[in-house]
């Protein structure tokens, strides 16, 4: 079994910015931290520390009363953050954990963009965008605020691979909401068109990343 943090640790990690994860300690703490896994060292300057999603766990858990015996810690269903794309059956939990994940997911893009597109732009997508359309574009979307459909597609936006290379299709039932949703993937750096399907007539977005 994981040994807990220690009393100095766990104030470290309740300490942590609630949206970022950014902690604030002694050289000693955040390298005991990172030893354990609960911490990662940012590898640009000023090098900052962050929580992992381990770290969050503990953070969002609730201290046991005195004498109680823990519960088995639960592993991330996946481990790793995924976007919602609209249709999911069981979706990613709702509140301030999610927010904080799909926020810190969105600055990691931007910083993604940063490093690797060659002048350093960060309003255009960059190549992982590239080759994870579907992704790149839902997490935009989700990161705006706007709400993915669930299995019901009647109420919120779906994102689709397309035969078209690099463009994906934004469904969203309502022509505000299709506003609203091509305004957002504008301003991320995609160019956005409204189109009609042939035989339905439905209106959907057709979303590509804009180079320049």
């Amino acid at each position: 079994m994981t040994r807990p943090p220690t009393a100095a640790q766990r104030r470290v990690i309740d300490d942590a910015d609630p949206v970022t994860g950014r902690l604030r300690g002694t050289d000693t703490q955040l390298a005991a931290l990172v030893k354990r896994g609960l911490a990662f060292r940012h590898p640009r300057p000023p090098h900052d520390h962050f929580l992992t999603p381990a770290g969050h766990r503990i953070r969002e858990a609730v201290e046991p009363e005195p004498g109680t015996p823990p519960e088995p810690e639960r592993p991330a269903a996946g481990g790793v953050f995924t976007a919602r794309v609209g249709g999911e059956e069981e979706a990613a939990g709702d509140g301030p954990a999610r927010t904080r994940e799909v926020h810190s997911a969105w600055q990691g893009l931007l910083e993604l963009r940063r490093m690797t597109n060659p002048d350093g732009a960060t309003d255009r997508p960059c190549g992982w965008e590239r080759t994870h359309l579907v992704q790149a574009a839902a997490l935009a979307l989700e990161a705006a605020g706007h709400r993915p459909a669930g299995p019901d597609p009647s109420d919120g936006y779906r994102v689709r691979a397309t035969p078209q290379p690099e463009a994906v299709a934004v469904h969203e039932p309502t022509a505000e909401g299709r506003r609203a949703c091509s305004l957002t993937l504008e301003r991320a750096g995609w160019q956005v068109g409204e189109y009609a399907e042939p035989r339905t007539g439905t209106r959907y977005l057709l979303a590509s990343p804009r180079r320049t």
